[in-house]
């Protein structure tokens, strides 16, 4: 029992079970705004262009007894495209920002990495060089 305790408690204090436990948190808050975003601006938007015609839960084809509600399924399509959509654009502008921070460092590393050149005959010193070993001409500090 000690055994597999131990083996318990080396698996949950592991790093990657963690940040899975900090990724489904996330998530869930994640989702929650998605699905406020979707509910509470899209849809009326798009009821406001569409005339109010974005709610197909009332759609029902009766059978017998019961019914089908191939409007619920539909308007369940749609909140998921909806849905789609809004995590698309949201991981396409995170994408952008995350592509212009890394241009951002390779053009400062670029910027660090350019070799101090003499002014006279453009050969590559030293940076704490007073004088230039190939032309031999003092240098500015």
């Amino acid at each position: 029992m000690k055994k597999i305790f131990g083996e318990f408690k080396d698996f949950i204090s592991r790093g990657n079970v963690m940040d899975m436990a900090v990724g489904v948190i996330i998530g869930g808050a994640f989702t929650a705004i998605v699905n406020s975003l979707v509910s509470d601006l899209l849809n009326p938007i798009l009821g406001l262009i569409t005339g109010g015609m974005m709610d197909f839960s009332d759609l029902t084809i009766p059978l017998g007894g019961t019914s089908i509600n191939y409007g619920a399924f539909l308007t369940s399509v749609i909140n998921f495209l909806l849905v789609a959509l809004v995590i698309f654009g949201i991981t396409k502008m995170l994408n952008s920002l995350h592509r212009k921070k890394e241009r951002q460092e390779e053009q400062e590393e670029a910027q660090e990495k350019q070799p101090r050149l003499c002014p006279y005959c453009r050969s590559e010193i030293a940076e704490d060089a007073t004088r230039c070993p190939h032309c031999t001409s003092q240098l500015d500090a």
